[in-house]
């Protein structure tokens, strides 16, 4: 979830993005990504782009104390936080490794399960990073990714991202529209490929966002994602218009349980 270019955080983020982002956004995601590749008892496991490490620990959940489990993420505030997560008893123990997905630390062959949640996007290299991924994968090996569909199958992000234009900078849209970079199916589907895979599958599911209120998806977002250093560079003003403008451009999607809107992605399988 946290990888190259765009997605880099410092400072706090980590934090606010473990506790803010993940619940809201990318855990809800976490276990379907992982049914796709059915990690067994035993299994050897890598996650890709790691962040704090949701989908490593519910793989080590599964994979038990006789498999393994890697997580590796290019952010070191990322890898501190999901150091310092406890995994459920019996486990399997997780190793986080600070890394490029275009330089895996690890020899030919060492894992039966490869999963990257919403990292594929941000790399420089994509081609490189999915080489990798099938070299690191055993004979048959897993491959499990999962990108979001389109920014307009995501009114709440769509919005936001326009309204960070108005209000903030183009820079600070660009880091939202960033996520839905690789949105063309065609194109995953080719790139995996290309890679070596075989069997290759992409089905598109649909989910949902969901916060407390309007303001508290601006303050997360903004705080749990690189975001935090252009909104700070602004003012009052603008900040304040920045939550206000997407009160009113969220308010159809606020109801009894707080703000709740659509998003869409596509989960890609393969073998080695």
């Amino acid at each position: 979830m946290a990888q190259q270019g765009q997605w880099q955080v410092a400072g706090s983020a980590p934090e606010v993005y473990e506790r803010e982002l993940v619940p809201a956004v990318f855990g809800p995601w976490a276990p379907i990504l992982i049914e796709l590749a059915h990690p067994n008892p035993g299994d050897r496991v890598i996650d890709i782009a790691c962040g704090t490490g949701i989908v490593a620990r519910i793989a080590a959940a599964l994979v038990g104390p006789g498999g393994t489990v890697a997580g590796v993420d290019l952010n070191p505030g990322m890898l501190s936080v999901a150091r310092s997560l406890k995994t459920t008893d019996g486990s399997a123990s997780v190793e986080w490794q600070e890394a490029s997905a275009d330089k895996l630390p690890f020899p030919a062959g060492s894992f039966d399960v490869a999963y990257c949640q919403l990292g594929l996007q941000f790399f420089a290299d994509r081609s490189a990073a999915l080489r990798e991924m099938r070299r690191v994968l055993s004979p048959k090996g897993r491959l499990a990714v999962m990108v979001w569909c389109g920014i307009h199958e995501s009114p709440g992000f769509e919005a936001f991202a326009e309204i960070l234009e108005r209000n903030v900078s183009p820079a600070a849209a660009s880091i939202m529209r960033a996520p839905f970079g690789l949105s063309d199916a065609s194109e995953l589907s080719r790139l995996v490929a290309a890679a070596g895979f075989l069997d290759i599958a992409v089905q598109r599911t649909v989910g949902a966002v969901e916060f407390p209120s309007v303001e508290r998806f601006v303050l997360s977002y903004v705080a749990g994602s690189p975001l935090a250093s252009h909104v700070s560079q602004v003012g009052d003003v603008a900040r304040e218009n920045l939550t206000a403008d997407t009160n009113l451009a969220l308010e159809k999607y606020v109801g009894s349980r707080g703000l709740s809107f659509p998003i869409a992605a596509h989960l890609l399988t393969a073998t080695a």
